[in-house]
């Protein structure tokens, strides 16, 4: 199988665990996340709810296959929270998902290997306590075609078990389809003989 169609693990929903050592406590969150953009909102949702903690470490993982990652030790010592986060996130091979590790010193200096033990484990904590599934990568298209295609059309969706979106039955009727990527050219190769049917042009 095609490595983009694979499918791959995430968290279901976002979930928190607590790692304490010599003092300090450290928040664990793991959130499901799809794009970057959503890294900079939970990031502020954090820094509201816990605005005396002193760092706020992160890591996250994209792509099927984790590809696109980044992580960021937020004033700890270099590689002491970041990267471990991320670790914790690799060992389990979740990906489109981010780690955050908020941190309140407890009065007594952990060292970096303290440091990089504190971050993975309230990670793994977090982990632990929520639940790890499977997903499929999905494309999502916009089928058009002409009213007396609708059985057609309609006959092929129940034999791939597909539900449409938003249909709108008029002369020209038009409907939002998601299915996972494995088996997207099979469903087009069956689609597109039927006779006036078409995508839009940002889904070609």
């Amino acid at each position: 199988m095609n490595p983009e169609e694979a499918p791959y693990l995430t968290i279901e929903s976002p979930c928190e665990g607590l790692f304490k050592a010599k003092g300090s406590k450290h928040f664990g969150y793991v959130f499901p996340i799809d794009d970057v953009n959503q890294v900079k909102d939970r990031l502020e949702e954090l820094r509201l709810l816990h605005p005396s903690a002193r760092h706020h470490a992160f890591a996250y993982r994209l792509g099927n296959q984790g590809e696109n990652w980044r992580a960021n030790d937020d004033g700890e010592p270099n590689n002491s929270a970041g990267p471990p986060i991320l670790g914790a996130l690799r060992s389990h091979n979740l990906t489109h998902c981010m780690g955050v590790v908020v941190r309140y010193f407890g009065g007594t200096k952990l060292g970096v290997g303290g440091l990089i033990e504190a971050y993975r484990e309230a990670t793994n904590e977090a982990i632990a306590q929520g639940a790890i599934v499977e997903r499929h990568p999905i494309v999502s298209m916009t089928v058009v075609f002409p009213y007396n295609q609708l059985g057609p059309v309609m006959s092929l969706l129940k034999r791939q078990q597909l539900t449409p979106f938003n249909p709108d039955f008029q002369l020209t009727c038009t409907m939002r389809i998601e299915m996972r990527k494995s088996v997207v050219q099979a469903f087009l190769k069956a689609l597109l003989v039927i006779p006036g049917v078409r995508l839009l042009p940002q889904d070609i």
